[in-house]
């Protein structure tokens, strides 16, 4: 009896811990499905929370993709536009994005005055994945034409595959208008500035130099005056008198172009033209002589009012000169030194209808030109001067 109490007694206390173990193991199944249910319910929240961030997210940038003010767009590789905001469009002349799409469906072929400006932008892109500040002149609804810069990137999958192109157009009609007009000034002021400075003296000067004096061991200098100028302007009406001078002096400033010469200055009748600067030329003394020749082979048609022949006088000389640029308000490039001097006084105590040249000047020229020596004349500062008349070019054989 005492055994199977002892029995029964060992198996109760073994029933009770199993009973206590299968609570234990239930409540931690429990506290496990509390903790997954809480898992999964946080999970889900998150969730949601991811969802409604990418959604106002996404939001957010097609709010901006739509009201930008600069053209955006995306265009599959083929050229055919997936995407575009409303500026894009309305730049373009169109009511609608859907409008753009629909009408624009190879943008090499349609879009482009130069066709070959969407193979450029391509053959970029496929070098350098994107670009930035691409100009091309293309074409509105209508035909008109506008001029535009785009900035373009490559869009790529995660296995290296093109997927798209996507990118800004701005409008730069104005800018470039103002640029073509800003040229157009500068090229109307180097103009001006050719006109009254050598073309040399001119570059130097846009180079910024402050000061141009420039010492030249020998050119030649030749004026030239309208005899009886002062009369005449008395007979002739002004608007006739500037006009025939202009004539006279523009068929000059002609010989000079063709001589290669440099014209200083025309001072009321009289012009001033000298060779060999700013660039020294070894034949300087033959361009000018040649000159004079022809100045008075052109001279002679041209009349006054009364069917009279315009006579010039004519003086040339030879030497050492300084040139450079005075004045600050209306610069004038002039030459200073006794060969200046002599040159003048050549012109203004010759005949009309001469040439008058001095000792120097004939020496050098005298095998290939004719002259005649008018003898000796008294010049202011110089004294007695042996000089001659400048009579034409020897036939070469």
């Amino acid at each position: 009896m005492g055994d199977e109490q002892a029995i029964a007694n060992h198996q109760e206390s073994s029933l009770l811990a199993e009973i206590e173990r299968l609570r234990q193991e239930n409540a931690e199944l429990k506290q496990k499905n509390l903790d997954l249910e809480i898992s999964l319910s946080t999970a889900i929240e998150h969730g949601d929370s991811i969802e409604n961030q990418l959604r106002q997210t996404e939001e957010k940038y097609r709010s901006i993709f739509e009201n930008a003010v600069e053209g955006i767009f995306i265009i599959s590789p083929e050229g055919k536009y997936l995407d575009a905001n409303i500026a894009l469009a309305k730049m373009y002349g169109y009511e609608s994005v859907s409008e753009l799409r629909t009408t624009i469906t190879n943008l090499g072929e349609q879009l482009y005055v130069q066709p070959q400006r969407w193979d450029e932008l391509i053959a970029y892109l496929k070098g350098y994945d994107s670009v930035t500040g691409f100009e091309s002149e293309i074409y509105r609804k209508d035909r008109t034409k506008m001029w535009i810069s785009e900035n373009v990137r490559a869009i790529y999958n995660s296995d290296g595959s093109l997927l798209h192109y996507e990118g800004s157009v701005h409008d730069i009609g104005d800018r470039r208008v103002a640029e073509a007009e800003l040229r157009q000034q500068r090229l109307l002021s180097e103009r001006l500035l050719l006109n009254v400075l050598p073309q040399l003296i001119a570059e130097r000067l846009k180079r910024g130099e402050k000061t141009i004096a420039d010492s030249f061991s020998e050119v030649s200098v030749l004026f030239a005056d309208i005899v009886n100028f002062t009369p005449l302007s008395a007979q002739v009406p002004p608007k006739e008198l500037v006009e025939l001078l202009n004539n006279i002096f523009s068929t000059f400033d002609s010989l000079a172009d063709r001589h290669k010469v440099e014209k200083i200055k025309t001072i009321g009748d009289a012009y001033m033209v000298v060779g060999g600067l700013p660039k020294p030329r070894v034949d300087h003394l033959e361009a000018i002589a040649n000159m004079a020749l022809d100045m008075q082979q052109e001279i002679h048609q041209f009349f006054t009012p009364d069917r009279q022949h315009i006579t010039l006088r004519i003086g040339i000389h030879t030497g050492p000169v300084i040139a450079g640029i005075i004045g600050k308000r209306k610069s004038v490039y002039d030459l200073w030194g006794d060969t200046v001097n002599v040159a003048s006084r050549m012109e203004s105590q010759g005949e009309a209808g001469f040439i008058q040249v001095t000792h120097t000047v004939y020496d050098r020229l005298k095998e290939n030109y004719h002259f005649k020596e008018r003898g000796s004349i008294a010049v202011k500062g110089r004294g007695l001067m042996t000089t001659y008349w400048l009579l034409g070019r020897k036939l070469t054989h």
